[in-house]
């Protein structure tokens, strides 16, 4: 199990991550992210904006940053140290790392249209993106070992998706910011956990 977290957690969503970012770092563009993009516009109507925008904020002030700070200090309290480690570092640092890497490569937000919820900085890679899969990493990781996991993956894997699509459909993000926060945030959880827990630890059990 530890090799295929290793594999499937942390070196290909790296590969992956790689690759876009050498694309971006070289001022090329990524020849699926503008069509994507107009297809995505080409779909807008009242009902699409109103729910986008709304998955939009539940993936940052209105849902995951809160939720990510309430989630720490309830496994403070309830004494679970080590998971509250755990959670702490990869949420926290996940955010950290996405505005490092948004300074770094400095990409401009797509512009094809003007978008109803603007965003004035950098787009690569998205923030939303990261910090939804981050927070759904941690849960998935931390409920492996539980009754409750496969619950935890069928709330959060549709969670990620919408969120990410969101971003899309309002404008704001480039399908590739989109897919390199997803492979930043799980590539840096996975690595997380293989450090907190590097000794036949188990969240929860051990």
């Amino acid at each position: 199990m530890r090799l295929l977290l290793v594999f499937g957690g942390l070196l290909l969503p790296l590969w992956a991550f790689g690759e876009l970012a050498d694309e971006i770092h070289e001022q090329e563009a990524i020849a699926f992210d503008e069509p994507i993009l107009l297809f995505a516009h080409a779909m807008a109507r009242q009902g699409f904006d109103d729910f986008f925008v709304v998955m939009s904020e539940l993936g940052y002030a209105w849902g995951v940053v809160p939720f990510d700070i309430a989630f720490v200090l309830v496994l403070g309290v309830l004494r679970r140290y080590r998971e509250a480690t755990f959670a702490a570092i990869a949420l926290g640092g996940s955010a950290l790392l996405n505005i490092g890497a948004k300074l770094f490569f400095t990409r401009e937000r797509p512009s094809l249209w003007e978008s109803i919820a603007p965003e004035t900085t950098y787009s690569f890679p998205s923030g939303h993106a990261m910090g939804s899969m981050t927070l759904a990493c941690v849960l998935v990781m931390l409920a492996w070992h539980t009754r409750w996991r496969w619950a935890v993956v069928a709330v959060m894997a549709p969670f990620v998706l919408l969120v990410g699509l969101s971003r899309v459909y309002l404008g704001v993000h480039y399908p590739s910011d989109i897919l390199a926060g997803w492979a930043v945030a799980s590539a840096w959880v996975a690595a997380v956990f293989l450090s907190v827990y590097r000794v036949r630890g188990r969240p929860w059990l051990s």
